[in-house]
C-alpha cells in the first residue's frame, strides 16, 4: 500500500468504520509512524494533533479498534480501516463519535455474533446448541418461525409481528452459517437480480 503523507504535511486522515454494521465511528490522523505501528499491532494508532505524539484508541480506557481491514483511496491520501470495536468508540461513551446510534448494518453485527458462539462452542449458548444439533434442526427451526410470522401477520399486533420477523431473521442467519455462507452473499444474489 503506498500512502501520500506528503499532501497532509506528514498526516493522513484516517476513517474508522466498524467491520460488520459498516458504521462511521470516527476520525482521526495517522503520520507514517502511527501506521506502522497499526499495521504491526493491528491495533488502531493515531498521530494525535493536540498531544503531539502517537495514541493507540483505547490505551486509557481499553476500548481498542481492532483492524480487521485496511483501503486507501483514489489519491492514495486518506486511509479508511475497517475495524472490530472493543466498546464503545467515541470518549461520550456513544458507539460513534458522529452520534448516529442506528439499527441499519446491525444484521451484520448479529451475524459476527452468532459466528463467535458457535466458534467458542459455549454449551449455554442457545445459538451454539441448536447449531450443534445439526442442518435438519436449524431449517425446521427457520419453518417453525416462518409460520410464526405468516400468522402473526394476519392480526393487528405489530409488535408481536416484528418480534417474529425479528425471530426468523435470527434463525435465518444460524442457517446460513451451517450451509457455510454468509448474509453478504444472499444480498449479492439480490443486487445481481435488480439489473
Amino acid at each position: 500500500m503506498i500512502i501520500d503523507f506528503s499532501k497532509g504535511k506528514g498526516l493522513i486522515p484516517v476513517i474508522i468504520q466498524d467491520h460488520a454494521s459498516l458504521q462511521v465511528l470516527m476520525l482521526g490522523y495517522m503520520n507514517q509512524e502511527a501506521f506502522h505501528k497499526t499495521e504491526a499491532e493491528n491495533k488502531v494508532t493515531f498521530y494525535s494533533r493536540s498531544k503531539k505524539r502517537l495514541w493507540t484508541k483505547g490505551e486509557e480506557s481499553g476500548n481498542f479498534l481492532k483492524v480487521i481491514d485496511m483501503q486507501i483511496d483514489c489519491d492514495n491520501d486518506t486511509l479508511l480501516i475497517k475495524a472490530d470495536p472493543v466498546g464503545p468508540t467515541c470518549h461520550t461513551g456513544s458507539t460513534s463519535c458522529f452520534k448516529e446510534e442506528t439499527s441499519k448494518g446491525f444484521v451484520y453485527a448479529l451475524e459476527d455474533t452468532i459466528n463467535k458462539r458457535i466458534i467458542e462452542a459455549d454449551e449455554n449458548s442457545y445459538t451454539y446448541k441448536l447449531f450443534k444439533k445439526g442442518i435438519n434442526k436449524v431449517a425446521q427451526k427457520v419453518g417453525e418461525e416462518a409460520v410464526e410470522l405468516v400468522i402473526e401477520s394476519k392480526d393487528n399486533d405489530l409488535n408481536l409481528f416484528k418480534n417474529e420477523a425479528a425471530d426468523l431473521l435470527y434463525h435465518y442467519l444460524i442457517l446460513l452459517k451451517a450451509k457455510e455462507l454468509n448474509f453478504e452473499s444472499i444480498e449479492e444474489v439480490l443486487e445481481k437480480r435488480k439489473k
